[in-house]
C-alpha cells in the first residue's frame, strides 16, 4: 500500500494524505479505551484524559471555522460523514419524515436520499424517510435554484440539504435559506467534500445560512477518516424574520441534546478516541496560515487541470471549477467513466468514475471525478498538473483503442490491459514523475 500510494498519481478528490502526527495518534493506546457518553457524562470511568482530548477537539473543530462557542455547538463523535448525516435525520426527525437534498445522477451523496429509477431504495435516508432529489439544469449541469423552490414549496420537507459529493461549483447559501424558509425546512449542509475552503474561507460559508452542517473529517480537511456534525444552539432567529435585516430573537434552538443523543446511544456505541485525537491534531493546522495557503494551492491546480483539459478539447460539467474538483464527461470521446477508471488504475493514476447528469449513470457512468487536495498535499504546483492532464489524455487514447477491440467484452478489456506496451510505458513514466514528490507520513 504505501509503494502504490507513493508511486502513484492520486486524483480522487475526496482522499488525502494525513500527517505523521495525525498517523500517530491513529495508532496509539487512546484506541484501547471505550468511552460511551460525552465528555463529564460516561458510561465508563477512567475517562478523565479522554474528556480531555475530545473537549480540545471539539474547541478546536469550533475554532477552525470561527464559530462562536455561544451560538454553535459541536459532535466530534460520529464514525462517517454518513453516519453524521443520519444522526441528524434521527435525531430531528421522525420515521417517514420528509427530506430533500441534491439527487445522486446530478453529483449528490446517497445519504441524502436516493431512489434508483427503478424505484430501489439505496440508503438510509431512502429506506426511514420519504425524499424527494432535486437537479442540476441538464444543459448548464448548474443547480436550477428557481427549480429547487419550485420542488420544495410543494414537497415541504423537514430538512432541506445543500451540498454534494460531486459539484464543482460554489452555493448560493443565502438563497437556499430563503427556500427553507419559504417552506418552514431546517437547512442542512453537508460539507464534506468542501470542508477544507470553508475553513480557509476560500469558498462561501455554510455557517452563515445554515441550521446544522455536517462533515467527513479527511478529504480536504486533512485529517482522519471521520464526521463531525455542527448545530446552531442559544436563541432561535425567528423564521419570519431570518430573512430581514432586522434580527428578532425568540425561542431557543433545541438541536444539541437531540443530536448527541442520536449520535450516543441511538446510533453508534464507544467514539473512537484515537480518531479523535487525531482530529484534534488535524484540526490545529487547519486554523494556520500554512493551510490556507495549502487550500488556495489546491484551487489554483484545479483551476489549471480544468484549462489543461479544456484546450485539450474534453468536455467539462459546468465548463470549470470553483473549488478542488473537476467533472469530466467522457462521453464526447466514446468512453465509459468505468473503463477510463481502470485504464488509468493500471497506470497507476487514481480518480473515480461517476454519473454525468442525463447519461445512464446507474448502469454505466459517463464521466470522471478528478480532484486536486491530495497531489497538492505532495507538493504538486499547477505545471505539474499540465503534466498529469496530459497523462490523463494518453490514457483516454489507451482506453478509446481497448475499447474498439473489445467492445463491451469487459474481462478481455480487463485482461489485455496487464499486458499492453502502453499501460506499461506510461505507468513507468506515472511512476517516474510521482516519486519526484514527498509522502507525508511516509519513511520512503
Amino acid at each position: 500500500m504505501r509503494r502504490r500510494q507513493v508511486g502513484g498519481i492520486e486524483l480522487i478528490a475526496s482522499e488525502n494524505y494525513a500527517c505523521r502526527a495525525v498517523l500517530d495518534a491513529l495508532g496509539s493506546h487512546l484506541t484501547n479505551k471505550y468511552s460511551e457518553g460525552l465528555p463529564g457524562a460516561r458510561y465508563y470511568c477512567g475517562n478523565q484524559h479522554i474528556d480531555a482530548i475530545e473537549r480540545l477537539c471539539c474547541d478546536r473543530a469550533l475554532a477552525a471555522f470561527g464559530l462562536d462557542p455561544v451560538r454553535w455547538g459541536v459532535n466530534v463523535q460520529p464514525y462517517s460523514c454518513t453516519s453524521a448525516n443520519f444522526a441528524v435525520y434521527t435525531g430531528l426527525l421522525l420515521p417517514n419524515d420528509r427530506i430533500m437534498g441534491l439527487d445522486s445522477p446530478s453529483g449528490g451523496h446517497v445519504s441524502h436520499g436516493y431512489y434508483t429509477p427503478n424505484g430501489k431504495k439505496v440508503s438510509g435516508a431512502s429506506i426511514f424517510f420519504e425524499n424527494l432529489s432535486y437537479k442540476v439544469n441538464p444543459q448548464t449541469g448548474y443547480i436550477d435554484y428557481d427549480k429547487v423552490e419550485e420542488k420544495a414549496v410543494d414537497f415541504h420537507p423537514k430538512i432541506l440539504i445543500c451540498g454534494a459529493s460531486s459539484y464543482p461549483r460554489d452555493w448560493d447559501y443565502a438563497r437556499m435559506q430563503l427556500i427553507a424558509i419559504k417552506c418552514g425546512a431546517i437547512l442542512m449542509c453537508d460539507m464534506a467534500q468542501i470542508s477544507g475552503l470553508v475553513a480557509a474561507k476560500e469558498c462561501r460559508n455554510p455557517f452563515d445560512y445554515c441550521d446544522v452542517v455536517t462533515s467527513t473529517t479527511h478529504k480536504s480537511l486533512r485529517g482522519p477518516r471521520g464526521g463531525i456534525i455542527f448545530f446552531r444552539k442559544g436563541k432561535m432567529l425567528s423564521k419570519r424574520s431570518r430573512s430581514l435585516t432586522q434580527v428578532v430573537e425568540t425561542d431557543q434552538y433545541d438541536f444539541e441534546d437531540r443530536i448527541n443523543f442520536a449520535v450516543f446511544p441511538s446510533m453508534q456505541g464507544g467514539p473512537h478516541n484515537n480518531h479523535i485525537a487525531a482530529l484534534a491534531i488535524a484540526l490545529k493546522q487547519v486554523a494556520t496560515p500554512e493551510f490556507k495557503a495549502y487550500i488556495q494551492q489546491v484551487k489554483k491546480n484545479a483551476q489549471a487541470l480544468a484549462m489543461a483539459l479544456l484546450r485539450r478539447k474534453c468536455r467539462l460539467v459546468t465548463g470549470g471549477t470553483d473549488n478542488h474538483l473537476v467533472l469530466w464527461d467522457l462521453r464526447t470521446f466514446g468512453l465509459t467513466g468505468k473503463n477510463f477508471e481502470k485504464v488509468c488504475e493500471a497506470c497507476h493514476i487514481s480518480l473515480n468514475k461517476t454519473p454525468i447528469y442525463g447519461d445512464n449513470g446507474s448502469i454505466s457512468p459517463g464521466g470522471v471525478r478528478i480532484g486536486t487536495p491530495a497531489m497538492t498535499t505532495r507538493g504538486c504546483l499547477e505545471n505539474d498538473f499540465e503534466v498529469m492532464a496530459e497523462f490523463l489524455m494518453r490514457a483516454a487514447h489507451i482506453a478509446s483503442i481497448f475499447l474498439k477491440e473489445h467492445g463491451k467484452l469487459q474481462k478481455d478489456f480487463l485482461k489485455d490491459l496487464e499486458n499492453s506496451n502502453d499501460i506499461i510505458e506510461l505507468r513507468s513514466q506515472v511512476e517516474t514523475f510521482a516519486l519526484q514528490f514527498a509522502m507525508p507520513g511516509f519513511d520512503v
